[in-house]
């Protein structure tokens, strides 16, 4: 057995390095093998001496990420983590009903996202195009429904106009409402067979609906998911989340950054992150640009549109 210990400079920061609710700490321990204690503005490891060195060593990484960038996520700890232990990340894979077809998450910050969908009643996943957002909620929702977990799933998305209008679009009012249900579409029919799929939309095993259809429900052993929530007012929010039954999990997905609301509209998202943030079985999942995992120029395309909303203009661009 081994021994060390750090001496913070300031005891304070031992809250950022363990992470929300000792998630960071948690992960070190389980990794590594030690046991972590913190008293006196003192972190106090113990194991095996190679692993105690390696904590060590994770401790100051991240305390020099934390001094550098003024936070630490869940992504970085598992990345420094993987670099100290020369372990590459490996998650286990979505059992969905196409068999033919292999789900996994593909980045650390996807698997946290998958977990927390599995261990929460009802998650929140924040993030840019890319993320895996939507499909893999829908994927844990198919494997949820194939497992007897559930008895039913149900997609939601609000019809929120995109600088267009629904208006002007040909047909009827389903014909109007199904390109905004098409992502969902997709995403299914990737994980269940076409037949198989029908069938269980027909028998209303599965449902894709608008979030307006939703007022006035109940509804019990299903697997609800909110996709584009950043486009709900704050009462469409609040009526959606007291939908939830006996026996049913939800899963919030959005991007802050991509608000389609009038300017007078507040985001029903931001508001349910802020207001809801605290209470037991309720979790939030950052997800960020290192989790994309669409074309690679998609990480250059979301990195340039931050950069210009942080008033970075991009070159070559005229200031007219």
């Amino acid at each position: 057995m081994s021994e060390a210990t750090i001496v913070l400079d300031d005891p304070q920061r031992v809250l950022s390095l363990f992470g929300p609710r000792d998630q960071h700490l948690r992960a070190i321990r389980d990794t590594l093998g030690v046991t972590v204690l913190h008293r006196d503005g003192e972190i106090r490891v113990a194991g095996e001496e190679g692993a105690v060195a390696k904590a060590k060593d994770a401790f100051h990484q991240m305390g020099a990420q934390l001094a550098q960038q003024g936070s630490i996520d869940g992504d970085q700890v598992t990345n420094i983590l993987a670099r100290l232990t020369g372990k590459k990340f490996v998650a286990p894979p979505i059992d969905i009903v196409n068999t033919a077809k292999r789900i996994s998450p593909r980045t650390a910050g996807q698997a946290r996202y998958v977990q927390s969908i599995r261990e929460h009643d009802i998650t929140f996943a924040v993030g840019p195009a890319g993320t895996g957002k939507t499909y893999l909620a829908v994927a844990v929702a198919v494997e949820a429904l194939k497992h007897h977990q559930i008895k039913k799933i149900v997609l939601v998305r609000p019809a929120v106009e995109a600088g267009e209008s629904l208006g002007f679009l040909p047909g009827d009012l389903h014909a109007k409402i199904n390109p905004y249900l098409r992502p969902l579409l997709d995403s299914l029919q990737e994980m269940i067979d076409y037949d198989q799929m029908k069938r269980f939309m027909e028998q209303d095993v599965i449902e894709v609906v608008p979030l307006a259809y939703m007022r006035g429900r109940t509804l019990n052993e299903a697997f609800i998911i909110l996709d584009e929530a950043q486009n709900t007012t704050v009462s469409q929010m609040k009526m959606f989340l007291t939908r939830m039954g006996i026996g049913s999990k939800i899963v919030i997905s959005g991007d802050t950054t991509q608000v389609d609301l009038p300017r007078a509209s507040a985001s029903g998202l931001i508001d349910a992150l802020a207001r809801l943030q605290g209470i037991e079985g309720i979790n939030v999942v950052q997800l960020n640009k290192s989790d994309i995992v669409r074309h690679k120029l998609v990480q250059e395309i979301v990195r340039a549109y931050e950069e210009e909303g942080r008033g970075q203009r991009p070159e070559g661009r005229s200031k007219k």
